[in-house]
């Protein structure tokens, strides 16, 4: 009996434990025991009461917390707040740029001194004082004076921009520059303690401001920063300026209603000029709308969206921001004048005095009728790889000029490389594989058999066609034949190639072994092939490439009988190339295709499959 009551008591003291901790966690929230702690107790509680430990599910073990996204969620962090700042992490439903600020297509030519606002300079700023910053209320000032008198302390700033030193009264310095802190206060002193006292003034810290960026910036809003801090610094720390809207030529520092200092960040970007200027607490940063713009699309060193005045709304400024290229002769203008379109073409001399309107459009070129042509040199030569030629100078006129080893260099074989003749080549291959598609997409068709067997040659023929488009052609042009060269006129960038003299036969295209084999004058075309390891499977023996020395090209077989005769005699620095057979099962393709290889390994001596 006496033990059932001892049992009793015990449980009765149990439940009036877990009463007292529920009742606190109500009664004083800040002692408040976590989820996990009452549930603790609870089955403690039950334990004691049936003597086995199972558990059992209730409310308070249904966690109620929310975590923001980002957030990490902790049992021991229920009602505190975090510290960290956000680091550009926005809140669930707070507004962004995307949401609030209009879409905007990239500019081509972006404002001139846009770069102003790129990286993180404003992150960046020295923590030390600068020498020309004006003391303001609140600063603190550290004070020293030892020798007859003995005393140190920090004071601070009061709102009449006074300091207060017991024995020596208020000392005003309000907006005295931080360098000359030292001296103000050392001058003052020592109108009381005029011997025997050493004086040591320090600027500790300086008090931040708070103030205004307003007009077209991408976050207006309040910032805070240091007095000394640049108008650049409030400007970067609003997202810089619109540069659609803002301007950036037009910047007032407002101060109690009145315009106290105005920044044009043009003349920063040329001449490092910024107002000089202690902010204030209040202060409105204000940018006004954008001005007159003149866009410079082409042809200078900055081609920007510029920013003009209107008395500056002329040529020769737009000459002084833009800085045409050194080779650019002429400017293009055009715009609206009176609801009409407006060109003119003058010279960059005259564009100085030309007067513009907003809105025009300005490119820079290079107009110069060119009067002196470079012309390169390749091969076996001695001296300059390039020589300067006046307009109108003929291969002949060149040639006495270009040092060449008669034992070495092959000047009877000399022929040209010009990027002229290589477009053309290029337009005529192109125009044949045109056709070559045309005949093939647009071939009738009798029978679905039939269809599938062109589909599957179309796609064979388009596999060529894509092959044949990656070749580039030389643009040779053969000046000389049996030792006599054409006096031709030269064109800008013409290549004199002057070969080596060689000893070898090159033998490539459809044989086993594409090599180079020494000249034998009794040896035939056979000969060489055979050399080169025999024709492939899909070598065509009838009509085989010589491409001469001297870039003329002639057609012979194996079993050709005039290869005993001078057109089709082989010579040193020949290159017999070996063309693919066509499959005559190819539709009526065969013949386009044909021609398409024999352009292709004329101009520019390989053999495509």
């Amino acid at each position: 009996m006496k033990f059932m009551n001892i049992k009793n008591s015990f449980k009765a003291l149990t439940y009036a434990a877990y009463a007292v901790a529920v009742c606190s966690a109500f009664v004083n929230p800040a002692s408040a025991q976590s989820v996990e702690q009452l549930q603790q107790l609870r089955e403690r509680a039950q334990q004691s009461q049936s003597g086995a430990a199972t558990p059992s599910v209730s409310p308070l073990s249904i966690s109620t917390q929310r975590t923001l996204p980002g957030a990490t969620a902790s049992a021991n962090t229920m009602g505190q707040f975090s510290t960290q700042p956000r680091n550009g992490v926005n809140l669930p439903g707070e507004p962004t740029i995307d949401t609030v600020f209009p879409a905007q297509a990239p500019m081509e030519n972006p404002p001139f001194a846009a770069n102003l606002f790129i990286g993180g300079f404003e992150s960046e700023r020295s923590s030390g004082l600068n020498d020309n910053y004006l003391i303001a209320p609140g600063d603190k000032i550290s004070i020293w004076l030892w020798g007859a008198v003995n005393f140190s302390d920090v004071v601070t700033v009061d709102n009449q921009g006074n300091i207060f030193i017991p024995n020596i009264g208020p000392i005003r310095i309000a907006n005295t520059p931080a360098g000359s802190v030292n001296q103000t206060v050392t001058s003052k002193i020592r109108q009381v303690y005029t011997n025997d006292v050493n004086v040591y003034v320090n600027l500790l810290t300086s008090t931040p401001v708070s103030l205004y960026v307003s007009g077209p910036v991408l976050r207006p809003g309040q910032y805070a920063g240091l007095a000394s801090d640049s108008v650049l610094y409030y400007l970067k720390r609003a997202g810089g300026i619109d540069f659609q809207r803002g301007s950036f030529r037009q910047i007032d520092i407002v101060r109690n209603g009145k315009v106290v200092a105005s920044a044009d960040l043009y003349a920063f970007f040329r001449s490092g000029k910024l107002p000089e200027i202690s902010f204030k607490d209040g202060d409105t940063i204000l940018v006004h709308p954008i001005g007159n713009t003149i866009v410079v699309e082409t042809g200078a060193r900055n081609s920007f969206t510029f920013e003009f005045l209107n008395e500056e709304l002329n040529g020769g400024v737009v000459n002084y921001f833009a800085r045409p290229g050194e080779f650019a002769s002429h400017a293009s203008v055009s715009g609206i004048r009176n609801n009409k379109q407006f060109a003119r073409y003058v010279s960059v001399n005259e564009f100085a005095s030309l007067k513009l309107s907003a809105g025009d459009t300005v490119e820079y070129i290079a107009d110069h009728e060119p009067q002196i042509y470079r012309i390169n040199v390749a091969g076996a030569f001695a001296g300059a790889s390039q020589v300067m030629v006046d307009k109108g100078a003929r291969l002949i006129d060149v040639l006495d000029h270009i040092e060449a080893d008669t034992t070495l260099s092959d000047t009877q074989n000399i022929y040209l490389l010009r990027e002229s003749v290589a477009v053309k080549q290029k337009e005529i291959i192109e125009e044949g594989l045109q056709r070559l598609e045309r005949s093939m997409y647009t071939a009738p068709i009798s029978s679905t058999g039939e269809g599938a067997i062109r589909a599957q040659e179309a796609q064979l023929v388009a596999d060529f066609i894509t092959r044949a488009r990656q070749v580039e052609p030389q643009g040779r042009v053969v000046v000389s034949e049996n030792g006599e060269i054409a006096n031709i006129l030269l064109e800008p960038n013409d290549t004199i190639v002057i070969p080596e003299v060689t000893d070898l036969i090159h033998v490539g295209g459809e044989v086993l072994l594409p090599q180079s084999v020494v000249f034998n004058p009794d040896a035939t075309t056979e000969d060489y092939v055979a050399w080169a390891g025999g024709f492939t499977e899909r070598a065509e023996d009838e009509r085989i490439l010589i491409v001469r020395k001297n870039g003329n090209v002639t057609f012979t077989s194996v079993n050709d009988s005039f290869l005993s005769s001078n057109d089709s005699k082989l010579e040193p620095g020949d290159q017999i190339i070996v063309l693919p057979a066509i499959d005559t099962k190819i539709l009526q393709a065969v013949k386009d295709i044909t021609q398409i290889v024999y352009q292709i390994a004329i101009a520019a001596n390989v053999a495509t499959d």
